[in-house]
């Protein structure tokens, strides 16, 4: 159900209630009549709650099944990749030929890299950067002389975002001044 479906029952549900209450009660009607006339509003009532309560299970139901199937063309999109890699991996074993087995290799993850490009992930590049914690994670901090203190000076896994929001970040080296006769490595936690 679109939102034009949902504001068109919502509104209809609305005009209803508002004609139910809307009657002036006329104390001149017989009590048989009033008590005939409430029933009906009760009535009312109740198949609006049904009818309401029918509307929200029928929404959650649909959300769901939204959130089930909202992969699949992402998915679908990704099957020639995982095609082409069961291919390469048959090859190899009948092959020993490792140079086209290398380049069918780089052809796919061309491949895969552009289609999940279009889906809005993107692998950033993070040596010969500055140290950002938002996009980059230090597994080591070293001294490294002509080189501007907290500077990425290798990356060790590659970070990815997805529509500007940094799903993992980028594993790193970090730069530090060097400092006289310290050659060690530190570790951070």
């Amino acid at each position: 159900m679109d939102n034009k479906d949902m504001e068109e029952k919502q509104t209809t549900v609305e005009e209803e209630i508002e004609s139910t209450g809307g009657d002036e009660i006329d104390p001149a009607r017989k009590p048989a009549d009033r008590e005939a006339e409430l029933r009906q509003c009760q009535e009312k009532v109740l198949r609006l709650a049904a009818d309401l309560e029918n509307f929200k299970k029928r929404i959650e139901r649909e959300k769901s099944e939204h959130m089930k199937y909202a992969l699949e063309s992402f998915a679908r999109e990704l099957l020639p990749f995982l095609d082409n890699l069961e291919r390469a991996v048959t090859s190899a074993k009948d092959s020993r030929d490792f140079d086209k087995l290398t380049e069918g290799l780089d052809l796919t993850m061309s491949g895969y890299l552009k289609t999940l490009e279009r889906f809005g992930l993107k692998v950033f590049t993070a040596e010969g950067q500055k140290f950002d914690p938002n996009l980059h994670e230090a597994l080591t901090v070293q001294e490294h002389e002509g080189v501007e203190e907290n500077t990425v000076i290798k990356e060790l896994l590659k970070g990815y975002s997805l529509h500007e929001r940094t799903l993992r970040p980028a594993l790193v080296v970090v730069s530090k001044n060097a400092t006289e006769g310290s050659g060690q490595e530190e570790t951070s936690a």
